[in-house]
């Protein structure tokens, strides 16, 4: 048997007379030699990142069941998802580069949505984000009220806040209402209400309320205000409301008036005075009635003082007079006697 591989065989080659060994040709095939010229070999291909996300509510309760979709920068869908119960979303095998996030839905009738934002992903990493979904606002209905009536008052500005902080100021217009909303950080809170300025002609409701709203509801609240008190009787003159005691008038003599007096009928004699006339010490203003007829004209001083004065005198003398003519007779008689 002859063997199935031979390395070489020896062959005469006649080279001018000379005979040479040359090496025949293998019955082995030799593995091809790379040439130098071959293509290079394909470069691999760049390595994906992912984003994961976990949502939370401002209380820092997780929330599951919320919805997420991932848009490249043509606008193009790329991915999407909800988070489980543990409130979580991974989204994998991401190309490199910066992405749009979109939340639809926060998978909680309590809770709003938040605002698209941007994400880059980058080879071969993680982008981690935490979403916190808030709370649905609060809606505060305000009623200010008469007390007394239940009209509605415009014009009413309250407070509204929680703590030591103000979070809401109000004022009821033309319909006696007003309206606003309240940023809720837990399930349920509690707020106060506290009225710093009244409608015009009430007064201010200084009594502080509260009340506890929920996300997403409506919370009715009511200040009542009293109407401020006033005099039911003004003076608008500015004059004393009492009169003092006149000073009676001497009988047959004209008395003195001040004040706003009604004159006398023209050619009647003495004044009429009125009924209660008013000292001039209290009369306020200038009397404008002139002087009747027949009696003297007032030149701003009251004659009644002179008019006293020289009736006095006239009875003073007509006493004297009469004394003297009593005397006289009394003397003549005396005379008589004597002589008879």
């Amino acid at each position: 048997m002859h063997a199935p591989l031979v390395r070489s065989t020896a062959v005469a080659i006649a080279v001018t007379g000379t005979l040479a060994w040359a090496p025949a040709a293998s019955a082995e095939t030799s593995e091809p030699t790379p040439s130098a010229s071959a293509a290079p070999a394909e470069t691999p291909a760049p390595a994906t990142g992912s984003v994961e996300i976990t949502t939370k509510d401002p209380a820092g309760d997780v929330l599951a069941g919320a919805a997420f979709l991932l848009l490249d920068s043509a606008g193009q869908e790329v991915a999407r998802g909800k988070t489980d119960a543990q409130g979580k979303l991974t989204l994998s095998d991401l190309t490199p580069g910066i992405y749009r996030l979109k939340e639809t839905a926060s998978g909680s009738p309590l809770h709003e949505a938040v605002a698209d934002q941007d994400v880059i992903v980058t080879p071969g990493a993680t982008t981690r984000l935490t979403i916190t979904d808030p709370f649905k606002t609060a809606t505060v209905l305000l009623q200010a009220k008469d007390d007394k009536t239940g009209k509605l008052l415009p014009g009413a500005t309250v407070n509204i806040g929680t703590g030591t902080s103000t979070l809401l100021t109000l004022t009821t217009g033309s319909s006696g209402t007003a309206s606003g909303e309240l940023l809720l950080s837990s399930r349920k809170m509690q707020f106060w209400v506290k009225e710093i300025k009244a409608p015009a002609g009430y007064d201010l409701y200084k009594q502080t309320k509260t009340f506890t709203a929920a996300p997403g509801t409506s919370v009715n609240v009511t200040v009542t205000n009293a109407k401020t008190a006033t005099d039911s009787t003004p003076d608008p003159s500015g004059k004393p409301t009492h009169k003092p005691t006149p000073t009676p008038s001497t009988p047959d003599k004209p008395s003195s008036v001040t004040g706003d007096a009604t004159p006398a009928t023209p050619g009647a004699g003495t004044p009429e005075a009125e009924s209660s006339p008013t000292p001039a010490a209290l009369s306020f203003g200038h009397s404008t009635s002139k002087a009747p007829t027949g009696s003297l004209a007032h030149t701003g001083a009251d004659a009644t003082p002179w008019l006293i004065g020289g009736a006095g005198a006239l009875i003073t003398a007509g006493g004297v007079a009469l004394a003297m003519a009593r005397r006289r007779r009394t003397d003549e008689r005396t005379d008589a006697s004597t002589k008879t």
